[in-house]
């Protein structure tokens, strides 16, 4: 099993960046992301369920954030638009076991990607 994310990189204030996390071996399994800005506890951004794939976002992102996935590609996308400066953070992709539904709770993901820095200037 490995997550694989990139696409961060530095942007400006209402720009847009597509991040991508490759996820071999992770077939129906919800897939997260997460972000963790310096002096910050890693926080929920967005999730799909591995069981019918619908989405749920945090309210920060919600209306700005996409999350999708390609299962073919076995890749899930995370579509930031009108990006703000307190976007500012690393992102992670996660992975957690079907059963446990469309969960916000970093404990419940079982396997994580390195992270991916994303920084939004003002």
């Amino acid at each position: 099993v490995q997550l694989q994310a990139s696409g961060g990189g530095l942007v400006q204030a209402g720009d847009s960046l597509r991040l991508s996390c490759a996820a071999s071996g992770l077939s129906g399994y919800t897939m997260g992301w997460f972000r963790q800005a310096p002096g910050k506890e890693r926080e929920f951004v967005a999730g799909i369920r591995g069981s019918d794939g619908s989405t749920y976002y945090a309210d920060s992102v919600k209306g700005r954030f996409t999350i999708s996935r390609d299962n073919a590609k076995n890749t899930v996308y995370l579509q930031m638009n009108s990006l703000k400066p307190e976007d500012t953070a690393v992102y992670y992709c996660a992975a957690a076991p079907r059963y446990r539904g469309g969960t916000t709770n970093s404990y419940s993901y079982d396997y994580w990607g390195q992270g991916t820095q994303v920084t939004v200037s003002s």
